[in-house]
């Protein structure tokens, strides 16, 4: 009966990680490390991880904005410029992007993979 519950959930949870794929693709754009370097200088560049996550190493020109303070510091994220997000591996990108389209921002992008996947120019301080 356990083994039931415990499949039960488990096909619950895929039906919801696959839902919320295809809601995303319908507002965010996922780039990889190409695109995304292609577009994120003409944009608003946002690490979204923790403070400590970015002093250890970030993307040349991203501001650090992180998910856990998103809701405070909305302000600093103009809504009229394409904002390009990333994370260490994509998932808080991800949830920061879907807290942006319900307070109406356009124009999303996040960086596949994250910042773990990243080649390019990094600045650590």
């Amino acid at each position: 009966m356990g083994w039931i519950v415990l499949a039960g959930i488990v096909v619950a949870l895929l039906i919801y990680v696959i839902g919320m794929g295809l809601y995303q693709k319908r507002f965010l754009t996922t780039l990889n490390e190409e695109e995304f370097k292609a577009g994120y200088r003409k944009a608003q560049l946002i690490d979204v991880r923790e403070p400590e996550e970015f002093k250890k190493g970030h993307i040349l020109g991203a501001r650090n904005i992180p998910l856990s303070q998103m809701r405070q510091r909305l302000k600093e994220v103009r809504s009229d410029q394409p904002v390009y997000l990333y994370c260490e591996s994509g998932f808080r990108s991800a949830r920061a992007a879907n807290f942006l389209k319900k307070k109406k921002y356009g124009q999303l992008h996040h960086l596949h993979g994250g910042f773990r996947k990243w080649t390019g120019r990094v600045k650590s301080n």
